[in-house]
């Protein structure tokens, strides 16, 4: 089970992302389990508050290697394919009319900081490093990136998509990607002490706040959705991004390393 799911008798569902010796990587097992998970969380009046977290030592690192191999070898229109069902998920949990919460118990990179980026309340681990290193790989953070940038503006975007740099919880907390950082012993604690909060908000109000927020600010659409995928599509089969992706397999720099 790659996905692992839990009720309380209050409507709080926790979702563990459940691949902790992949470092609950993305994979296309994954992606479909989550799309289909808060597609029917969201219609279910049972449901109050939805907390997502990692099993082990990691959130979410990203992209699965054995997924990166595969798409390697990808046509455009292939990758295109694949980069739609990523970008679907990402919206479906962006629209989610409960509140989202993020327990980030350990490392989020590239798509793992995605997954904050679509949540409402985020609390993280202080130990947890975040970044999105995709450019490192002749690649770019395109896909989660009109939900970054809502989230970092513009000046952070440069900064970060362009560098690639990895950073600690208590930056990703100046820069608006989380809202509390905690010692990972204290991390579930603080958690409980949030949905105890979330709780006390009437279930339609909190539906009503996440419309006014989304009608009055960014808005995902089909072109932008296209866009970014193939942006992310095109990429993928040049010759830069190829060498990035073998180097990754192989375990060595790319060439553009000198």
């Amino acid at each position: 089970m790659v996905l692992d799911k839990k009720i309380d008798n209050k409507g709080v569902v926790l979702l563990t992302l459940n691949r902790p010796k992949a470092r609950n990587a993305l994979n296309v097992e994954l992606i479909e389990e989550l799309t289909t998970t808060f597609e029917h969380l969201d219609k279910n009046d049972d449901v109050r508050i939805i907390v997502i977290t990692g099993a082990g030592d990691s959130f979410c690192a990203g992209a699965d290697l054995k997924d990166w191999k595969n798409s390697k070898d990808f046509s455009e229109s292939q990758n295109f394919e694949s980069s739609l069902k990523l970008a679907s998920m990402f919206k479906t949990i962006n629209d989610c009319q409960k509140p989202v919460i993020a327990q980030v118990n350990g490392h989020a990179l590239g798509g793992g900081l995605g997954l904050i980026a679509v949540c409402d309340y985020v609390l993280c681990s202080s130990k947890a490093k975040i970044g999105m290193p995709e450019v490192h790989l002749g690649l770019i953070p395109a896909v989660i990136s009109p939900y970054v940038i809502a989230k970092i503006g513009e000046t952070n975007a440069r900064a970060y998509f362009l560098s690639g740099i990895i950073f600690f919880a208590q930056k990703a907390e100046t820069l608006g990607l989380v809202h509390d950082v905690y010692q990972p012993d204290k991390l579930g604690e603080e958690t409980s002490l949030v949905v105890k909060q979330f709780l006390k908000a009437g279930p339609i109000a909190l539906r009503e706040a996440k419309i006014l927020i989304k009608n009055l600010t960014l808005k995902i659409d089909a072109k932008n959705i296209d866009y970014t995928c193939e942006t992310i599509a095109r990429l993928r089969v040049s010759p830069e991004a190829q060498e990035g992706m073998n180097a990754l397999l192989e375990k060595r720099a790319p060439n553009w390393v000198k």
